[in-house]
């Protein structure tokens, strides 16, 4: 018998070093070896393309300056646009708790969980507007366990907060995420929707400032929008857009025969596609949707491979580039503007949902 454990034990020993090398490759990538590394753990992913550009958020968190926006999308259509970003080379997951995060987690019973880089929000509270600081951590506390509970995961990549009204409301969940990134429950935390005197409330009392501020940015708001990149960048919380097209829907006039278009035809690429390049160009991160298919709450990926091309097309943002002559007047244009980056905030927005002249999903 000792002769036969002899025989086996080179065998042991080379299987508990793949084991092993294996392990330390997952944590590598768990703690931000970079987009190629999470990619390569995807067959015919971003392993056969270049990777994509990464931020280093501290604490060992490596993002990936482009993500696949799931707002809208259907549990379906959030685990095919997953999968589809994966083929295409896209590891960032940006997606809502509730019905999109369920369409991530189907994804990730086929998808690895380190070829991913998982983003989520906290629940809005604005349609709560008497929650109590208190109350209002209890929930973001249960909505952290009950999220990595239906992601089958022990951690995620970052926590953003919405914003409220209430500054006390804004802390004492800002504690929440601070202390379960101390826990290792999510590695980066950062702001939804948070304007000047937000950002000035939160960083008040933070003992972590956010690691990004997500807004709305888009061609004719300017590359410093209205001063809000600015003020964040100075306090040193950079920016995370969406609505590159627009929001709440697509922009005809982003997307019609004007400037994005005529620049276009100088390098063969759509509006959209500058659209996207002109935000990574300028120097913040973007959250894009898959294809121009989408409104208020709803957007679209079909399996018709319209939803995989878009992603294709989003995933080479990187391999082409504007001039700088082009980035500069695009930069110029005033138009078409918003009332605010943060189009989606009650704090921010008072006439937000009102129906009013000043309501800004009106103006839109």
């Amino acid at each position: 018998m000792a002769k036969h454990n002899l025989r086996r034990a080179p065998l042991v020993l080379a299987w508990m070093a793949l084991q092993a090398r294996g392990l330390a490759e997952r944590r590598r990538v768990l703690q931000g070896g970079g987009c190629a590394a999470a990619a390569s753990l995807w067959p015919g992913g971003a392993a056969a393309a270049a990777p994509l550009p990464t931020w280093d958020l501290g604490n060992g968190v490596a993002m990936p300056t482009l993500a696949l926006n799931t707002v809208g999308l259907t549990v379906e259509s959030t685990e095919r646009a997953v999968l589809a970003a994966l083929d295409a080379g896209v590891s960032h997951v940006d997606f809502h708790p509730g019905v999109e995060r369920d369409g991530v987690a189907r994804a990730l019973r086929r998808a690895p969980r380190g070829s991913l880089f998982l983003t989520t929000k906290v629940q809005s509270q604005q349609g709560n507007p008497g929650v109590s600081p208190a109350a209002a951590a209890d929930l973001c506390r249960r909505q952290i366990d009950a999220d990595r509970r239906a992601l089958g995961v022990d951690a995620l990549d970052m926590w953003l907060v919405r914003d409220s009204p209430n500054c006390d409301v804004v802390r004492s969940q800002w504690a929440v995420l601070e202390d379960a990134r101390r826990r290792g429950a999510v590695r980066a935390i950062g702001t939804v929707n948070f304007c000047e005197a937000q950002l000035d409330c939160l960083l008040a009392t933070a003992d972590v400032a956010p690691a990004v501020n997500y807004y709305m940015l888009h061609v004719g708001m300017g590359a410093d929008a209205h001063g809000l990149r600015s003020h964040g960048e100075a306090r040193g919380v950079r920016t995370f857009a969406y609505g590159a097209l627009g929001e709440p829907g697509p922009s005809a006039d982003l997307l019609a025969d004007g400037p994005l278009a005529r620049v276009g035809a100088k390098y063969g690429k759509s509006p959209e596609e500058v659209a996207v390049r002109w935000l990574t160009q300028i120097g913040v991160a973007v959250s894009a949707r898959p294809t121009t298919r989408f409104g208020l709450g709803v957007s679209a990926c079909d399996g018709d491979g319209s939803c995989a091309a878009g992603l294709r097309k989003r995933a080479a943002t990187f391999d082409w580039t504007l001039s700088k002559a082009d980035v500069a007047a695009l930069s110029k244009l005033a138009a078409p503007d918003s009332p605010t980056p943060a189009l989606f905030s009650k704090a921010c927005n008072p006439d937000l949902g009102t129906g009013s002249a000043r309501d800004p999903l009106r103006v839109l």
